[in-house]
């Protein structure tokens, strides 16, 4: 997939575009990604980073990263994705501005979005001011319930399988593994622990079944109550894995919620709990 960050490195077309955030790439921004293969020439994605509500002042709880969504976006088959920086100046563009200086240079011809997709200043654009302005245009129907907000929701309840329903796709934490407390190295459970970035939705506390890396995970989300901690943390135990991932980015599959985070009387307890916690991730199964 071809990535661009200016209409001049993307170039003219002619080409079918998708427009839109694509916060999560749930099943609703699938079917429009669905649409725009099918639509014509170059299928492309214009998205926009960062979101346009935390451009605006507004704090977003994003369901991934920019990364994480144009990989995602690759592997749908888009062929090329234009990165518009949202500034505050993009934000004030009247909507035959938008038009002019974003989709007519990369040569847009058909342009496919959600039926409530809105641009342009104060909201005031839509398919319809994109029709009469020349351009086919294509709504894609809302798919019922499913909506970044309503994943959000159930992520931060730790309802990892009901987000999946709504994605399409596992949920997952992200982030850069850091060195941690060494704790679950002492107990014969070597973490990886996850240094999230802050504008990332983080599911509820608890402890999950999952994966990484080609491995399955039992991942730990809380505050380690059983040593007194406060600081939340991600930690992953990735099973029958033996390497050195301090640095590097990783991506977590949550599949399943397995308990609640608690302490406990002795520390052989404490072990004797992740063993069955260990067990049960490696048998659990992906979201269907």
């Amino acid at each position: 997939m071809k990535l661009a960050r200016s209409t001049a490195e993307l170039g003219p077309g002619p080409r079918a575009i998708a427009v839109g955030t694509f916060d999560g790439l749930h099943l609703g921004h699938r079917r429009v990604i669905e649409a725009v293969l099918e639509a014509g020439p170059e299928p492309t994605v214009v998205t926009f980073d960062p979101h346009p509500r935390t451009a605006l002042g507004n704090r977003v709880e994003l369901l991934s990263t920019l990364e994480r969504r144009l990989e995602l976006l690759e592997g749908l088959g888009v062929a090329a994705t234009l990165v518009v920086d949202f500034t505050l100046a993009v934000a004030r563009l009247e909507p035959e501005e938008f038009a002019e200086e974003v989709l007519r240079p990369i040569g847009a011809e058909a342009v496919v979005a959600g039926a409530d997709f809105r641009f342009g200043r104060g909201r005031t654009g839509d398919l319809d001011r994109l029709a009469s302005l020349g351009f086919e245009v294509r709504p894609v129907p809302l798919l019922e319930g499913v909506s970044s907000t309503r994943i959000r929701e159930l992520i931060r309840g730790g309802d990892v399988e009901g987000a999946a329903r709504l994605l399409g796709r596992p949920t997952e934490v992200e982030g850069i593994v850091v060195t941690g407390e060494a704790r679950g190295g002492t107990l014969g459970f070597p973490t990886a622990n996850l240094n999230v970035r802050p504008e990332l939705v983080v599911p509820g506390n608890g402890i999950y079944a999952g994966a990484a890396a080609g491995h399955r995970a039992a991942v730990s989300i809380g505050t380690n109550p059983h040593y007194g901690g406060h600081e939340r943390r991600v930690e992953a135990y990735l099973l029958d894995f033996s390497g050195d991932l301090y640095g590097q980015r990783l991506v977590v599959e949550l599949w399943r919620r397995l308990r609640d985070e608690q302490a406990f009387d002795t520390e052989n307890d404490l072990i004797r709990q992740i063993e069955a916690d260990v067990e049960r991730s490696r048998i659990a199964e992906p979201p269907a």
